[in-house]
């Protein structure tokens, strides 16, 4: 399958190192047995960039070892050998960006957060279904071995009745463009922040009955540090912080009345741990095949599309739309706008 990345910033470098990773048909199959999906024995391409000018998709394509560089994002989405196209933009472009590679019918995985607001991501998924195409957002974390391993934890009854959950991810980034801009749908809660609430939703589930929250505002009127309460009808409880002013231990923690589950850095899974009366009992690491851990969003995206379907089980439709719906309530609740809302 040949992809095509539409943005030429420091998450498609990633994402290109990843391919180039998947170039080999042992590193994928390995990998797709890990995940529990079918393996098709085919090979995922580096195949075409797109830039917002010439000379920097040129660079990129040599840097990462591209077949072909486009100048516009028009270009890539008309090449008829791109299959799939990773929108690699801000929020802010993701709906104008994901359109163009969807009217042109390819398959699309969208960067978290999926769209700027709810309303935006109705209208990304509506286009998607008219023109039968997948669409899945890319939040890398729902694939993860690793993550799966918790939740086979949490079934396999091995801390009891889950009660209390912890997640908090932050970093010292402020100062960066795409943060302090409101019109590129800056602050923690789109580009943190998601992490946290999917944390909450993959293990807790959907359905939480109340929220309550606080925010630090910055000067550009973007969130900077918030922390989340999420309560459950019966008797859950999430409490969730995210924040681009300082670093965190990126913990993840599931408390229930046998013991507790402990995740280390809930932004990429590095170590998984169950614990019993304060010791551990066993703890779980990614699998040695595990490059950057983009990887098994783009194998979830190869095994929906050979199997015919427009959405992952991974990161369903609705699960994006009802995380979107959260945020939106949460910058309703602190007054954070976009020029897209």
């Amino acid at each position: 399958m040949k992809v095509g990345i539409i943005g030429a910033g420091w998450i498609a470098d990633k994402m290109a190192l990843t391919l180039s990773n998947l170039q080999s048909s042992s590193t994928v199959s390995a990998l797709q047995k890990t995940m529990g999906v079918m393996d098709t024995g085919e090979q995922l391409e580096k195949y075409a960039i797109a830039a917002r000018n010439i000379e920097r998709a040129r660079d990129f394509a040599e840097k990462m070892g591209f077949q072909k560089a486009y100048g516009s994002y028009q270009e890539l989405v008309e090449d008829n050998e791109v299959e799939l196209v990773y929108i690699a933009t801000p929020h802010s472009h993701h709906l104008k960006h994901a359109l163009l590679a969807i009217n042109a019918g390819k398959h699309v995985l969208v960067e978290k957060a999926f769209t700027a607001n709810t309303r935006e991501a109705l209208e990304l998924l509506d286009a998607a279904k008219r023109k039968g195409v997948f669409c899945m957002e890319a939040v890398w974390t729902r694939c993860m071995p690793l993550s799966h391993k918790v939740s086979e934890l949490l079934k396999n009854d091995a801390i009891g009745q889950p009660e209390v959950l912890y997640a908090s991810l932050c970093y010292d980034n402020e100062d960066k463009e795409r943060i302090q801009r409101p019109e590129l749908c800056g602050g923690a809660l789109l580009d943190l922040g998601v992490y946290s609430i999917n944390f909450a939703r993959m293990y807790f589930g959907n359905g939480n009955s109340s929220m309550h929250s606080a925010c630090v505002k910055g000067k550009s009127g973007v969130d900077l540090s918030e922390t989340i309460t999420m309560l459950w009808n019966d008797g859950r409880m999430a409490n969730l912080q995210a924040g681009v002013r300082c670093w965190c231990n990126r913990m993840g923690m599931i408390a229930g009345r046998k013991g507790y589950i402990e995740v280390q850095n809930i932004n990429c899974p590095e170590k998984v741990t169950l614990y019993h009366d304060y010791k551990a009992v066993e703890t779980f690491y990614p699998p040695k095949e595990q490059s950057t851990g983009y990887e098994y969003e783009v194998l979830a995206c190869l095994d929906a599309i050979r199997n015919g379907r427009t959405e992952s089980p991974f990161m369903p439709h609705s699960e994006t739309i009802e995380i979107m719906q959260v945020m939106d309530s949460l910058r309703n609740e602190w007054g954070v706008k976009y020029p897209a809302d």
